[in-house]
Order: structure tokens, then sequence, then C-alpha cells
């Protein structure tokens, strides 16, 4: 069920006073987080036509569930953008999708299960529009560190110049090893890895634990800055932090000021954000968080939570997680 959560602040009424009239006050929507009330973990977006298009693990029933909205706040289900994994998968395991515009359509990079390795791996699949169905027609996965435990949380980007990159984190948890962010280029037509995978960042800080995961590489005011999660996600311990980089294959170094977003009485365990850039140019950020009574839990699940980010002095600001009314991105 989708909840429409806008709400309008008050509105100044006509006053009268030594024979005159006071115009009245122009409304401002509002809204209210979380955005949507039911299970979403793993939030991936695009904005296409007008239209914002989010992304997220598997459910009972769906490989990657896609939902739409107008605005960033009101969601509806639109199905499932993978209808059938590729043949080198199996079902039930089809984690943290992300879409970008490539190759004259659409290319969605998805992790699930592998029938050979038994791992979780990453591959991509294809559609013309951003709501699917994409297609997998792959023989074996884009990435598959075996070695390494698995690769999953595959984060695509693409830089001023249309080069395409690919940032993702090997699975070393699984396998009681640390855990690496990665990154490389794309060939340009986004369906394969050119050079040697680079390790951008490990799980070196007493924050992140046993794990660090969910890449981003966001590009703002000519800087880029690498976007990623740590610590147990089923926790309330886990929380998102940053690092700069000096190119999409690094180096990078990690904020001082790490984790940006954390627990707090109204939302926990934040993290596995994706932070989008609103056509008047504003910063938000699309995230999960467990309902501070229910970390775990199967229902209501990870919900989706946005909030706006603030640079100051060139460095991200996340205003949450906010429970209170906020105006609507523009």
């Amino acid at each position: 069920m989708v909840r429409r959560l806008i709400s309008i602040l008050s509105i100044g009424m006509l006053a009268a006073g030594c024979g005159g009239t006071k115009e009245p006050t122009v409304a401002q929507p509002t809204f209210t987080n979380p955005v949507y009330l039911e299970n979403f973990p793993d939030p991936g977006a695009i904005l296409a036509d007008g239209t914002w298009y989010a992304y997220g693990t598997n459910n009972t029933s769906q490989n990657v569930p896609v939902m739409t909205s107008p605005d960033l706040v009101t969601w509806t289900p639109a199905g499932d953008a993978l209808p059938e994994v590729g043949q080198w998968a199996e079902r039930g395991n089809t984690w943290a999708p992300e879409v970008i515009a490539a190759d004259g359509g659409y290319l969605l990079y998805y992790t699930a299960r592998s029938t050979a390795a038994n791992l979780q791996c990453i591959g991509v699949a294809r559609a013309e529009s951003p709501q699917g169905p994409f297609v997998d027609d792959a023989a074996k996965p884009l990435i598959c560190q075996a070695d390494e435990g698995g690769s999953i949380d595959a984060s695509p980007y693409a830089d001023a110049d249309g080069a395409l990159w690919l940032h993702w984190k090997n699975d070393g948890n699984h396998i009681g090893e640390p855990t690496h962010l990665y990154g490389s280029r794309l060939s340009p037509d986004g369906r394969s890895l050119v050079g040697a995978p680079v390790r951008l960042l490990t799980n070196d800080a007493g924050w992140e634990d046993h794990v660090i995961e969910a890449p981003q590489l966001v590009r703002h005011d000519g800087k880029l800055f690498l976007f990623y999660s740590a610590n147990a996600f089923d926790k309330d311990v886990y929380a998102v932090g940053y690092a700069e980089c000096d190119s999409p294959l690094g180096p990078c170094r990690k904020a001082a000021e790490n984790p940006i977003l954390r627990t707090t009485p109204a939302a926990a365990g934040p993290g596995h954000s994706f932070l989008v850039t609103t056509p008047a140019g504003e910063t938000w950020l699309l995230y999960h968080a467990w309902p501070p009574e229910a970390i775990g839990s199967v229902a209501p699940g990870r919900q989706l939570w946005l909030d706006r980010v603030d640079w100051v002095d060139g460095r991200p600001v996340v205003r949450g997680p906010n429970a209170e009314p906020q105006p609507l991105p523009r």
C-alpha cells in the first residue's frame, strides 16, 4: 500500500486591521518520513522523462521490485523490473539493483546467486524502458570474485565525459575475510569491464567493523565522493560514510567525520543509501531504515526514507534521519 505523505503547512488567514487586509501566505507542501512504509531495502534510483524510478532488493514474489514517483515522496509499485534472472543465476537472492541510461536504453546491474559458484555475483541486464522488463542474456555473471567470497552491490557511474565506471564490493564477510570496495572502467556499452579492477577502500575503521558495502560514486562541484555503508545491516550500528576520490579509480580518502548518517530514536540502522540530484539542483539521500522497535523484522522490514543533503564547506551533511515535516524536494 502506498501512503501519500504530503501535508500542507498552515495558511495565513486574511486579517483585518486599520481598515486594511493582509494577503494570505502561500502554502508550502511538506512530507514526513518514511516515504514508503513497506519493505524496500537497498534502494537505487534514476530520473527518466520526469519520473523517478526506484529499484530494491527482491521480495517474496519479485526479483527487482520497481516503484515510480513524480516527486521522490509519493511512490507507486510498478511490478518486477527483472522478471527472469540470467541463466547463470537462481531466483531468491537478487540484491541491490541500480540502473543507468546506456547502450541505447537502460542497463540494470544486480546481484544474484550463481549456480556454478554458489556465491553472490553481479550481472547486467538491458531494457528499452527504465521500468523494464530487463533481460540478462549473458551465459555468466559480469563479476564473480569467487576467491574473495563473491561480488555484490554494483553501482554504475557515468562521468561528465560520458565514460562509464562500475563500483562494487567483494563479499568477504561471507567467508570471514576483509571486505573491499572496487572500481573498474566499463566498456562503452556497459556490458564488460575494461582493465583490472582497483581496490579503493577496505573495512579498516572502527565504526565499519566487519564490512563496508553499497558504494555509490557522485560528482559534486567538480569533486568525486564515494558514499558507502558499513557494519551489520540488521542492527542499529549500520551507518553511512563517504570518501573523497581523485578519480573514479582513486585514490580515495575516508572522511574524518564518518559516519554521516546513523541511528536515531526515529530510525534504526539507516543505510544502503543512494544520492540523487533534483532538476532544481537539490541533493537528497534515499536510504532504508528499520523502525527502532522492529529491527530485523520481516514486516514492515526496511522502510524507505528520504532526507536533504546540504554541502557545507564542500562536504556532504545529511539532515537526517528526520521524522519531522520537511519541504518537498524541488
